[in-house]
């Protein structure tokens, strides 16, 4: 199982940036896809997930400004993240639970496969 996140980069404040996550050796649509974000000496934090059944979640300070989907054809989850803000500023991680309740998304531990990681940095 592979999960390879990209999108991440530079961007000024107010600006906006869409990440991908495209998967393999998963059967796609069985999967809850999350994405959490971490900064240095903080722990992985919760950003969006999207169910397979297509509910969706956001934590409450990205709400309104980023917005999940996911496409099974190319078994990819995306991230469009909008008015980005320097506190947005983290590695991104997409992940792949094969948890049904979105309630049970929001927690790291939940998911069963992880990507790399790409970087987002919000300059002011």
């Amino acid at each position: 199982v592979q999960l390879q996140a990209s999108g991440g980069g530079l961007v000024q404040a107010g600006g906006s940036l869409r990440l991908s996550c495209t998967t393999s050796g998963l059967t796609f649509s069985r999967y809850g896809m999350g994405w959490f974000r971490q900064t240095p000496g903080k722990e992985r934090e919760f950003v969006s997930a999207i169910s397979r059944d297509n509910e969706i979640i956001y934590a409450t300070s990205v709400k309104g400004r980023f917005t999940i989907s996911r496409d099974n054809a190319k078994s990819t989850v995306y991230l469009q993240m909008s008015n980005l803000k320097p506190e947005d500023t983290a590695v991104y991680y997409c992940a792949a639970s094969d948890y049904v309740n979105t309630y049970f998304l929001r927690t790291h531990a939940n998911y069963n496969y992880w990507g790399q990681g790409t970087l987002v940095t919000v300059s002011s």
